[in-house]
């Protein structure tokens, strides 16, 4: 199962008997990725048998009522299965030690032939430790854990519930997954905060409601945040205690699998957002310390724990480890259907440094040099070369903000597998902008320069902000455009302000300048679409568990006498229009224009006409943009759209011939009116 000859590694960069130090690196990973799957085909028979670890450990029910149980403590002096079953005698059911850290538990059929475990039932593992303490623990393959009610009185622990329902109940799917978009529009979502209510919402109600808003708005992806559960709601589920369970705040793992269903019935992609860079330190709910000690599944000592983060990070060295991680990729898949994953905090996991304090300039020293961790970088190979070849139709995305070379190529050239990085450089360039700088000085080469630095052949998802920028303590786009007057001055009845004009204007051409040059698939947080306005803030004692922020307005977009709809209109146009020409998936634009002192930018992609002009009071006449292919243009999309909170002065049945003189290095001009604060999408028409 050999991924690629060493000696096709020179051939893909064509030397001639010496390799620069980072092609050095590039084959020395490489060998250790090609060593760890021979490695996995000896000892396990293939990857494919390795990543099917939770049909191994954890609770099963066997065919004839008996269940095994099984589990990988290397600490462990003992382990002991107990639970509602046994009537909770920790030590009446000890599992059987076997090789390499792993034990197991039989439990017999009762007498009538029926499980001894039923559905719903609680279990707990205990851990005899090395000072004979014993210790109660979730197993680390737990399906489905759900905490107490607070009336029950019986403590804020998770507990494990063995979800294993009559056949008869058991949801079965019934839509096929759509085709892979060929220009992937990401709606990224909550499904905890998705209603309007103040409580947490639940997979039902994001199915029935919130599912056909994404679908009318133009997107053909759902990224959905937060499924892994986590026992802490304010961590945004970016404290993993409990790998395999789907979130039970927002339902039952069948209510699951119906809103992928629903998804896939509507058309759209359904990616998991899935944390693997670090592990919450909750020692009673989550996987710190699950055998009695400190290592197990992380680093002991400093390797092991996140400075920023205060979470423990993986031991990527460990076999069991990696099948662990692997194993609960594939277990998202096989069991919910997903499409694809976004990996969160890639950056932390590529570098010792965990990324903090690190400017990366872009200097080959810093993707290639002792600061990088190569364990890591295994993993995420071997968990692309598996999700890809088990479906060539996944997608996977990294959030790294280094720009690490070749993370976006294939393993079999070298590279770490994923097909898209997040531009997160993109959302803060316009949050520098938008706080520390006026419209009149911003620097127009500068943000052409921050969405068009991408790595060649590696595909990035374009975003102007996503749900970072929402979090409590920072502002959407639309607050720091418009701030407090969007209490008071959103009103289509109300006098137009100075403000609002300004901020729905820049909301639009923001948007649209980000999608059209910013990648090659892009992203927006729920809510920001319209211009929610307010920051997002989980209930917590620092709050006094207030739902308030922790929810979407979607009553401010559905009323049509407020000007939300202007936006969520414009975002909507937006999409419907690049579906038709499909610039996401065309090569990289050409920019014509970038005027300092006109505030205009110009480009052609997927051939279509891009102008911008973001200047605060100069709009112009007859306005020359450089264009490649003769013909006539008209305009296919105008941010001035009064059905978009513009001022109508774009006339769309005008036809603009080309003059074949030619201008700012291309071959022809056009000439348009660009009013101030206005984008123009032109499109050939002969």
């Amino acid at each position: 199962m050999a991924l690629i000859e060493v000696k096709d590694i020179d051939n893909l960069f064509k030397i001639d008997g010496y390799l620069k130090p980072h092609e050095r690196e590039i084959r020395r990973r490489h060998g250790v990725i090609q060593d760890w799957i021979k490695r996995i085909d000896n000892d396990e028979g293939g990857i494919d048998v390795f990543s099917q670890g939770y049909k191994y450990f954890g609770l099963h029910i066997q065919q004839d009522n008996s269940v095994i149980a099984r589990e990988w403590a290397p600490g462990a002096v003992q382990l002991y299965l107990t639970g509602d079953f046994n009537n909770w005698q920790w030590v009446d059911n000890p599992y059987k030690k076997l090789e390499y850290g792993k034990w197991e538990c039989y439990i017999p059929p009762r007498d009538d032939g029926s499980c001894a475990i039923a559905h719903l039932s609680e279990v707990k593992v205990i851990i005899r430790k090395s000072s004979d303490e014993l210790v109660d623990r979730l197993s680390p393959w737990a399906k489905y854990v759900v905490q107490p009610p607070k009336e029950a009185n019986q403590g804020t622990n998770y507990k494990q519930r063995v979800w294993h329902p009559p056949a008869h109940q058991k949801y079965m799917f019934k839509h096929r997954k759509p085709t892979k978009p060929k220009s992937l529009k990401i709606y990224e979502c909550h499904v905890g905060i998705a209603t309007q209510n103040l409580e947490v919402g639940s997979y039902k109600n994001f199915a029935e409601n919130i599912l056909p808003r994404i679908v009318r708005q133009g997107y053909n992806a759902i990224q959905v945040m937060a499924i892994m559960e986590h026992a802490y709601y304010a961590s945004f589920g970016y404290q993993v205690t409990s790998f395999y369970a789907a979130s039970s705040r927002y339902g039952t793992p069948d209510d699951l699998k119906r809103m992928v269903d629903e998804a896939h019935r509507l058309g759209l992609y359904v990616l998991l957002d899935v944390v693997h860079s670090h592990a919450s330190k909750n020692v009673h709910d989550g996987l710190n310390q699950f055998d009695g000690t400190n290592s197990c599944f992380f680093h002991d000592g400093p390797r092991g724990e996140h400075s920023l983060w205060d979470s423990r990070l993986f031991n990527y060295t460990e076999y069991e480890v990696l099948r662990f991680l692997i194993s609960n990729l594939r277990w998202w898949k096989d069991e919910y259907n997903f499409d694809g994953y976004r990996f969160d905090g890639v950056t932390s996991m590529l570098y010792h440094s965990r990324g903090i304090g690190e400017g990366f300039s872009g200097d080959y020293n810093e993707y290639f040099g002792l600061n990088v961790d190569t364990d890591a970088i295994v993993y995420l190979a071997l968990a692309n070369f598996l999700l890809h070849r088990m479906d060539s139709e996944v997608i996977t995305i990294a959030e790294d903000v280094s720009g690490m070379p070749a993370l976006c190529r294939p393993v079999s050239e070298g590279g770490i597998g994923f097909d898209y990085r997040l531009g997160m450089a993109i959302p803060d360039k316009w949050i520098e902008l938008l706080k520390e700088a006026r419209d009149e000085d911003w620097d127009i080469g500068n943000i052409v320069h921050t969405l068009t630095n991408r790595r060649w052949m590696e595909k990035t998802v374009a975003y102007a902000e996503s749900h970072d920028q929402a979090l409590v303590g920072d502002k959407t786009l639309a607050f720091w455009l418009m701030d407090k007057e969007m209490y008071t001055h959103m009103s289509t009845m109300s006098d137009s302000t100075l403000i609002i004009d300004r901020g729905i204007a820049l909301h639009k051409i923001i948007r649209l300048l980000t999608n059209s040059l910013g990648g090659e698939a892009y992203l927006n947080f729920m809510g920001n679409e319209f211009g929610h306005p307010e920051w997002l803030d989980f209930p917590r004692v620092g709050n006094n568990d207030s739902y308030h922020y922790a929810r979407r307005q979607w009553n401010l977009v559905d009323d049509p006498l407020l000007k939300y709809k202007y936006l969520n209109e414009f975002d909507r146009a937006m999409h419907t229009t690049e579906e038709k020409y499909h610039w996401l998936s065309s090569n990289p634009a050409y920019v014509s224009m970038k005027h300092e002192s006109d505030k205009v930018i110009a480009f052609e992609r997927a051939g279509l006409v891009f102008v911008f002009n973001f200047h605060s009071t100069k709009s112009f006449t007859d306005y020359r943009v450089g264009v490649d292919v003769a013909g006539a243009y008209s305009v296919v999309l105008s941010s001035d759209d009064e059905i978009f909170g513009g001022h109508n002065r774009i006339d769309k049945t005008c036809k603009h011939l080309t003059d074949p003189l030619g201008f700012a290095n291309r071959r022809n001009f056009i000439q348009v009116y660009i009013p101030s604060r206005t984008a123009l999408v032109l499109a050939k028409v002969d």
